[in-house]
């Protein structure tokens, strides 16, 4: 391996001759930027519990009425990327949110894309572009980069949901903006993606043809999604993942275009190991308890919880009961990665 030269062996007034026009000598740092092996990660292996969240969540509907929020939410942090950074991974930020019986998260849009994944509660609803979108556990809803959305609470008691947004990077290469408008007028029957595009495979007779729609599925039911994964473990053998990915009906790619999402179901007992990949991800807990050992690091994690997997990590989970599944709902950054065309499994 080449030993490459420090910046402390160039003479004093070469280097103040650089600083004054504004340059650096690579080869000092180079290493740091393209080291061998695997990136330097200052990702921390996380683990978020949400009954230490939700208690501090529901003070702050106490503390903070929705009018001075706007979004009542709880950032996820990593202290490995700095809290202030608000980072669960380098590209993801995550957010518990939490909306009250007769409150409404105001109309807005912007240019990260953001995705909501229901923790808890009933009667809430998310309107996207004039599409009423019910929330209920475990359901993923989209709220794509440029589309106007709002949120509303017509049920009884506190809903939560998590938000993971790629704001991270669009954040990082300055192109992080919003825009408010008015309250939406809904435009046509509730849910009307999830009506379109009831059952993979079939979709609307009078779309043959005609020009895909960007994001023509909105909604995507954890009912739906469960007894997938049900149907799919039937067919997966013992030493295979049960694993689904959420994707466009229309085009079978991902949902959007930084973050990719899906869904695993560990059977009882089971131990899962995916490859390592180059994408960083976080996990939550849809349903059930268990362990994850990520990078050496062990968590015993219960429902609701929370993780973060670093970029290249070498990670398990272990479903703790011997009689019923658990549920996993993953999200990482593996679209933009093959987009830009060095995503890579080990």
């Amino acid at each position: 391996m080449t030993e490459l030269g420090t910046i402390e062996e160039l003479p004093i007034e070469y280097r103040e001759s650089l600083t004054n026009h504004n340059l650096l000598p690579l080869w000092p740092s180079l290493r740091a930027f393209l080291p061998y092996g695997i990136p330097e990660r200052n990702t921390d292996p996380m683990l978020w519990r949400y009954k230490d969240i939700r208690p501090l969540l529901m003070q702050a509907g106490e503390l903070t009425p929705i009018e001075k929020a706007e979004r009542r939410v709880l950032i996820l942090a990593n202290p490995g990327l700095g809290l202030e950074t608000a980072r669960a991974t380098p590209t993801i930020y995550l957010g518990m949110q939490l909306i009250q019986p007769g409150e409404n998260a105001p109309n807005h849009k912007h240019s990260p894309s953001a995705v909501r994944f229901v923790v808890e509660g009933e009667g809430g609803y998310t309107c996207v572009e004039g599409e009423k979108l019910p929330m209920e556990k475990g359901d993923l809803i989209l709220t794509p980069s440029g589309l106007w959305h709002e949120h509303e609470h017509e049920g009884n008691g506190p809903v939560v949901w998590l938000d993971a947004l790629d704001l991270p990077l669009v954040y990082s290469i300055e192109a992080s903006y919003c825009t408010e408008g008015p309250g939406q007028r809904i435009l046509d029957a509730p849910d009307r993606s999830q009506t379109q595009f009831r059952r993979s495979g079939l979709m609307p007779y009078r779309q043959l043809g005609v020009r895909r729609d960007k994001y023509p599925l909105l909604r995507f039911p954890w009912s739906e999604a469960r007894t997938a994964l049900g149907n799919l473990a039937r067919a997966t053998p013992a030493d295979e993942i049960v694993h689904l990915a959420y994707v466009n009906p229309q085009t079978g790619e991902e949902c959007l275009p930084i973050l990719g999402f899906s869904a695993i179901m560990l059977r009882p007992g089971e131990t899962a190991s995916p490859l390592r990949r180059s994408a960083s991800s976080v996990i939550h807990v849809i349903e059930g308890q268990g362990e994850a050992l990520i990078d050496g690091s062990e968590f015993v994690f219960d429902e609701a919880d929370t993780l973060a997997v670093p970029t290249h990590a070498q990670w398990s989970v272990r479903n703790s009961s011997s009689s019923k599944p658990a549920y996993l709902f993953l999200v990482d950054d593996a679209p933009m990665q093959r987009k830009l065309g060095f995503y890579e499994e080990f």
